[in-house]
C-alpha cells in the first residue's frame, strides 16, 4: 500500500502505523496515513451540546442530526468508502479515525450512542465547536467529504476554524431543524421569563443570513427538516 502522507497521532489510530521516524524528530507521535480506502472518505462531525439536546417533536434536535449522520455514514460504506466521527460534547471531544467496513460502522454508531447518553447526563455546554473543527481538519485529509450536524448558528464563534476545514476540503453545515422552526403554529404563544408572561408569534426559520455566511467560508449550507 502507498503511503500518503504521515501525521500526527489521533486517538484511535491503528498504533501499529506509527512512525518512528517522525515521531522521534518531533517529540510528537505521528502514524503513516496510507491511500488504502482513501479516495473516498467521510468525516461526520455531531454536536452534542447542550443547545441540541432539545426539541419539541418526536426526537430530540440531537437525535435528529445523529440519525442524519448515520444514513451519511451508512451510504459512504455502501460505496466502500472510509467513515470517521468527531462528537462534539459539552466536556470535550471525542474521535475515531476514518475506515471502511461495516463492523467499523456499527462502532461509530455505537459510540454515537453512547455519548449522546452520556451528553443527557453531563452538565450541558455551550463553549464554541473551534476544538471539535480543528480536530477535524487534523482528521480529514485533503478531498475529504466533512459534515457537521448543528442548529442554526450553532456553527457561530468558530468561524476561524470552520473555514481552516473547509480548506481543500468539501464541507457541509448540516442545519438540524426543529418542528417549532419549520411549522410555527399560527396562534401566538405564551412565553415566560422570571415573573413576566409575554405572547409571541413564531416565525419560519430563515436561513438565508447563514447560507451566505457559510458559502463565504467555502462551506455548503443544508437543511434538514422533520
Amino acid at each position: 500500500m502507498d503511503l500518503r502522507e504521515i501525521r500526527a497521532y489521533v486517538p484511535g489510530d491503528d498504533p501499529r502505523r506509527m512512525d518512528p521516524s517522525a515521531s522521534a524528530r518531533t517529540g510528537v507521535p505521528h502514524v503513516r496515513a496510507l491511500h488504502e480506502d482513501r479516495d473516498d472518505i467521510t468525516l461526520l462531525i455531531a454536536d452534542l451540546r447542550g443547545p441540541m439536546l432539545w426539541g419539541t417533536g418526536d426526537a430530540l434536535r440531537s437525535v435528529r442530526g445523529a440519525l442524519h449522520l448515520a444514513g451519511l455514514g451508512w451510504q459512504a460504506v455502501a460505496r466502500q468508502g472510509a467513515v470517521g466521527l468527531v462528537v462534539a460534547e459539552g466536556t470535550g471531544v471525542r474521535v475515531l479515525p476514518p475506515a471502511t467496513g461495516a463492523g467499523h460502522m456499527l462502532t461509530l454508531c455505537r459510540l454515537l450512542v453512547d455519548r449522546h447518553a452520556a451528553a443527557l447526563v453531563d452538565p450541558p455546554g455551550t463553549a464554541p465547536l473551534t476544538e471539535a473543527l480543528s480536530l477535524a481538519a487534523r482528521t480529514a485529509p485533503t478531498g475529504a467529504h466533512v459534515v457537521l450536524a448543528t442548529l442554526p448558528d450553532g456553527w457561530q464563534g468558530a468561524d476561524a476554524a470552520l473555514s481552516r476545514l473547509a480548506r481543500g476540503r468539501q464541507v457541509e453545515v448540516a442545519l438540524i431543524l426543529d418542528p417549532l422552526e419549520t411549522a410555527p403554529p399560527a396562534r401566538p404563544l405564551p412565553v415566560r421569563q422570571g415573573g413576566a408572561t409575554r405572547l409571541l408569534r413564531l416565525q419560519p426559520a430563515d436561513l438565508g443570513g447563514q447560507t451566505d455566511r457559510l458559502a463565504a467560508m467555502g462551506a455548503v449550507a443544508r437543511r434538514v427538516e422533520p
